[in-house]
């Protein structure tokens, strides 16, 4: 069963071809990592996975509801992190809780977004991707404002999702581990 399909894929950007004839199959358990300089397509890659950008050519077909990390937390920044969280959750089905755990943040759930520090912000949009409960994970720049630690306790969270049967494509130009990932290099 495969949870993302790209067949054929192009896209283009103001005018310019940014790739084409991109083709990609993830099931469960497997992962993607799409590397390449600043401006060449990856997040227009992963905007076009999310079903947030129309390719030029191709076809995309998704076997569920992608959760989305973007350079955007998409979490209020007046609300508590818990509550910012929990709106997302409320829609996804899943828990806040256990995703603020996993993230090192439980201690912070009371705590307004605007207050967090960007490494911070960035757990927080990485306890929504888990607290989606989607088999299906788009990271776009995951490790952008993450220490080392965090970087770690990301790939291993991708790690756990990936054993669990989850999928994963990461869009990155720093280094995230991804043992046995498809590698496509724009």
């Amino acid at each position: 069963m495969s949870l993302l399909v790209l067949r054929d894929i192009a896209c283009a950007r103001g005018g310019r071809m940014l790739f084409e004839g991109l083709n990609l199959d993830l099931g469960p358990g497997d992962a993607c990592l799409v590397t390449g300089p600043n401006g060449v397509g990856k997040s227009s890659l992963v905007r076009v996975a999310a079903g947030l950008l129309d390719p030029a050519a191709g076809s995309v077909e998704r076997g569920c509801l992608p959760a989305l990390l973007s350079e955007s937390t998409a979490l209020d920044p007046e609300l508590p992190l818990a509550a910012a969280l929990g709106f997302w959750a409320s829609l996804d089905g899943g828990a806040v809780a256990p995703a603020l755990a996993a993230v090192g943040l439980a201690d912070l759930a009371e705590v307004p977004v605007r207050f967090l520090s960007t490494g911070q912000r960035r757990r927080a949009a990485i306890a929504r991707v888990l607290a989606s409960g989607s088999k299906l994970w788009l990271l776009d720049e995951p490790a952008n404002g993450l220490d080392a630690a965090s970087v770690t306790m990301l790939e291993g969270l991708i790690a756990a999702h990936r054993a669990a049967g989850g999928a994963v494509l990461v869009a990155t130009h720093l280094p995230v581990s991804l043992p046995g990932a498809v590698e496509v290099a724009l």
